[in-house]
């Protein structure tokens, strides 16, 4: 295994007395050199690979007697895209001409955006080219006897830029390397590392880490593997969208002792961070004519899992391979519920089954795998072909007998070192059989164990079948390696996720349908905005879960992060533009490693070459040509594809997302959203028809007010009840619908006027046949299933849909619960001045005349469904004389009544619209069916007693 390292290899001879230069380069891994008279390397036909003996003598700066004056690093990450700098200046101490190398650690993942070398004010200046004119032009320097370039390959996650520069005594050199990255969530957080190796003391060693987070950075943590006593080095200054890490020691400190002159720096410095959240709609960001859509949610139930590990065990996966394979699968057999179904496959020159059928994550089941997996023993040959059908035939099996949930998430997860060598040996066929076998709802992941693994070949069948590859290193951590990969991909959330927006509003979308979305993890759609009429962009994205369907809705005003970037110091204000040619090429480089004809692959590389060289990326596809500013000294920096080792990877861990097929962006959104629509400014006479024909409904609201509207007579009745803070009063029973509605009261913040006003703070919804709760307050909306609790903010439009109830929401404005379609439950959110001395936020309750109770319903509300006989006789002049007074008789009362008006807020929530209804005092009493303290209730979820 050869993973990427690009080597830019710049041999510049500046013999200063007698102004001779000499330019040596190397392509493709071999010498080649004009005057090799004056140079003498004896390894000069060597293959340019890294081992790993050398990548643990890996230094920043080489050389044999030289100063190196400062290495600094630099990162600015805004919204999870990384711009990094790297800079060094260096001073050639010795008394002869030597080579000086500077090298670089980059992520996989990161694009080398520029490279600037100044030698003896020579300055050579980095351009992005489509290779072959970049070895064109690299060709006319060399003809001249001018520049050189090469790649080469290292170990691990990194890539390693490397320059070397031949140079006389007293030279000073600077350099400047450049690359930009998107952070990938991973089990919940954002990792940022830097690789800082100088090699020796340097008196000016500082690394700058600038973060700004427009929603807020929710934690963040730092780390690094060169010592404890480095830890308290790294300082962290915080607010609540920006961060800055400082690591910055002195020589001293420096020291691996306190009389050594070896540096201790030699590893990584890690700051892993996540972000806040307040809706599980997503993050939608607009920058610079670019949007970037984040889907992150949580709070949400795991979808059941139906699992088959194939496992290599031919003779090459001897050993340590063996060792750690075995035992990460004995922690990962033991993370599956009993909810979850699985088997092993187990394969050398032949195929095994630990059991034929998938069969539940039972500790007994569980208990006899691992037995099974502790026993193999490697030996033979490599049948992948049949080992991957079987695995395949086996999911399709259970899936025609109806032993999988249709809403559940079906894989194969593959382990391999090696190349097929029994069977079917020719990769493309095996490719071909498992795409063929294989079912649209499943998918396959590839790990591939060992340096030697044909990786390519992995990805490529993972990318094919809705998965990802990845490389696990056989080394001591393997085990652990497999277990991370496994923790990535064992908590799925969501289904056949897609993500549209508003018609003509965007273009350029990158992938916007996903195949599933797993816990801890983050999906990402970028592309360009469309001029609008307005300054908002909405975006719509829907998803399956185990039991609900959900549409969710994001707005952003698309100046404001604008605005907001040209204020900060350290921010990267042309992140989104970069961060979308960042994804599209990414995922074009899979799409091209997928093609089906040359004719398509040749399409997909003029698109990425025009997108590279547009925004300065270097790619499998491209080259940086540094030249010198009259454009007579030119180096190149190549980057060709390892056939082991893959070019790419796509949008990260998406389920697959890589191989469907782009969806249309356009999205209308559904008539709950548009019908409840907030209101419109006061100066609008007509909207509508939600607005202009409200329904007859009961409702409470205000503190609180209850108006309940008798169809048959043609009136509404109004009461108050007063009761305590903390009281949970009946609204609804049905106990025939299985259906409870309860409302807590909260208090305001102080008596005014002597009074201490009640309000309801919490609402809820309890549907007892499907055992599902909405509890409805002024911070959130939850949703529990019975077995799983569910999170939604007022931040964000959104509709749930799980089996007979559906919940939509409407942003910071009201959520409506429906029941069967029969029954509609709708509460107002009212939000006041945060600082206001009396007042505090709460809820108004709305529920219509038509609602579809049983006729066992009772509650203050609920009894009015069954509408009494009243009667309203001797009006007469009253106190007040703009409030008529009368005798009212039901069930059997006569009760003096008030004529007055409450308030309703579906049309206004400032205002509100007056209902006019004669108003019953002493908390309703002698209207409503005994005391009201008889309908206060335990627990939110309760039922009234009817006895």
């Amino acid at each position: 295994m050869k993973p990427k390292e690009i080597f830019l290899f710049l041999l510049i001879a500046l013999l200063g007395l007698h102004e001779h230069r000499c330019f040596e380069f190397v392509i493709d891994g071999e010498w080649e050199d004009e005057q090799s008279d004056l140079l003498n390397h004896g390894d000069r036909h060597k293959r340019a690979i890294l081992t790993s003996e050398e990548q643990e003598d890996f230094e920043a700066i080489r050389g044999d007697d030289i100063t190196v004056k400062s290495y600094k690093v630099e990162s600015r990450i805004t919204s999870r895209f990384a711009h990094t700098t790297v800079r060094s200046s260096v001073v050639n101490s010795g008394s002869k001409a030597q080579t000086i190398g500077f090298n670089v650690q980059i992520p996989k993942r990161a694009f080398i955006t520029n490279f600037t070398m100044n030698v003896n004010g020579i300055v050579f200046t980095g351009s992005v080219k489509e290779k072959t004119v970049a070895r064109n032009l690299y060709a006319q320097a060399r003809a001249k006897g001018k520049a050189a370039g090469i790649v080469r390959s290292n170990s691990q996650e990194m890539e390693t830029f490397k320059t070397e520069v031949y140079v006389p005594p007293g030279s000073n050199i600077e350099f400047e390397l450049h690359y930009q990255e998107m952070l990938e969530r991973k089990l919940g957080f954002y990792q940022h590392s830097l690789h800082l190796q100088p090699g020796r003391l340097v008196p000016q060693l500082q690394v700058d880490v600038y973060i700004f987070e427009p929603k807020g950075i929710a934690t963040l943590e730092t780390s690094n593997n060169f010592g404890d006593k480095f830890a308290e080095l790294i300082a962290v200054t915080q607010s609540p969208q920006k961060a800055h890490v400082v690591f910055k020691p002195n020589l001293n400190q420096q020291r691996k002792c306190d009389n050594c002159t070896q540096s201790a720096i030699d590893g990584t410095l890690n700051v892993k961070y996540d972000v806040k959240r307040d809706s599980n709609a997503g993050e939608l960001q607009v920058s610079d004519g670019h949007f970037v859509h984040f889907f992150a949610p949580s709070n949400m139930s795991p979808l059941p899992k139906n699992i088959v590990f194939v496992i290599d065990v031919s003779g090459s996966m001897w050993g340590v391979k063996m060792k750690q394979t075995v035992e990460a699968m004995q922690a990962i057999l033991d993370d599956l519920t009993v909810e979850d179904q699985f088997s092993v496959i187990d394969f050398n020159h032949n195929v095994r089954c630990w059991n034929e059928d998938l069969v539940p994550g039972s500790s007994v089941q569980i208990s006899d795998a691992k037995r099974y997996v502790q026993n193999i023993k490697p030996v033979g040959g490599t049948n992948i072909n049949e080992a991957l059908m079987k695995a395949v035939q086996m999911l399709v099996r259970a899936s025609n007998q109806g032993l999988i949930d249709p809403r559940s998430v079906s894989m194969i997860i593959l382990v391999s070192d090696g190349d097929p060598t029994v069977g079917e040996i020719k990769l493309s066929t095996i490719q071909k059989n498992v795409k063929k076998a294989m079912r649209d709802d499943f998918s396959l992941f590839s790990l591939g164990i060992g340096f030697d693994v044909d990786y390519d070949f992995l990805e490529r069948i993972a990318m094919d079948n809705r998965g990802i590859a990845q490389r696990i290193f056989a080394n001591h951590d393997a085990a652990e390696q497999l277990r991370n990969f496994y923790s990535q991909v064992s908590n799925p959330l969501l289904r056949k996720i897609t993500v549209q927006f508003p018609e003509d509003s965007v273009s350029d979308v990158t992938q916007n349908q996903f195949d599933k979305f797993f816990g801890g993890s983050e999906l990402v759609v970028a592309g360009k905005v469309q001029p609008l009429e307005g300054d908002t962009l909405t975006s719509f994205t829907t998803a399956s879960g185990a039991l609900l369907d959900i549409t969710l809705e994001t707005e952003v005003d698309t100046s404001k992060l604008d605005m907001e970037l040209a204020k900060q110091q350290h921010s990267f204000t042309g992140f989104a533009r970069q961060l979308w040619a960042y994804i599209t090429i990414k995922q074009m480089i899979s799409e091209r490693s997928l093609a089906p004809s040359a004719a398509k692959k040749r399409k997909i590389t003029q698109r990425i070459l025009a997108l590279a060289m547009e925004h300065q990326f270097v790619t499998p596809l491209t080259a940086l040509l540094v030249e010198s500013e009259d454009s007579k000294e030119r180096l190149l920096a190549d980057s060709p594809k390892d056939p082991k080792q893959g070019c790419c990877s796509g949008s990260g861990l998406g389920g697959g997302s890589r191989t469907l097929p782009p969806v249309k962006v356009v999205y209308q959104p559904p008539p709950w959203v548009q019908m409840t629509t907030p209101a419109p400014p006061s100066h609008v006479e007509k909207g509508p028809e939600e607005w202009t024909m409200l329904k007859t409904v009961n409702l409470v609201d205000n503190d609180p007010h209850f108006i309940v509207h008798l169809p048959q007579s043609n009136m509404d009745v109004c009461f108050n009840i007063d009761s305590e803070p903390g009281h949970i009063l009946n609204l609804v029973t049905d106990r025939g619908a299985g259906l409870a509605v309860n409302g807590q009261l909260i208090g305001n913040k102080m008596a005014h006027d002597g009074k201490r006003r009640t309000y309801f703070g919490v609402i809820s919804v309890y549907y007892q046949p499907d055992g599902i709760g909405v509890a409805v307050s002024a911070d959130d909306i939850a949703f529990t299933d019975g077995k799983n609790n569910h999170s939604f903010t007022w931040g964000a439009t959104a509709d749930i849909i799980q089996n007979g109830v559906r919940i939509s929401i409407v942003k910071d404005a009201q959520v409506t619960v429906t029941i069967n379609q029969s029954i509609k439950v709708t509460v107002l959110l009212h939000r006041v001045w945060k600082k206001h001395p009396f007042n505090v936020d709460f809820l108004g309750l709305y529920l219509p005349n038509d609602n579809q109770y049983s006729p066992l319903v009772h509650g203050l509300i609920g009894q009015f469904s069954q509408e009494p006989d009243v009667t309203i006789y001797d009006i007469r002049d009253g106190a007040d004389p703009q409030k008529k007074e009368a005798t009212m008789e039901v069930k059997g009362n006569k009760l003096q009544v008030t004529r007055g008006w409450q308030k309703d807020y579906r049309r206004d929530k400032r205002r509100g619209s007056d209902v006019y209804c004669w108003f019953v005092h002493n908390s309703g009493k002698g209207f409503i069916d005994g005391h009201y303290s008889a309908y206060i209730v335990p627990d939110l979820d309760s039922f009234l007693s009817m006895e």
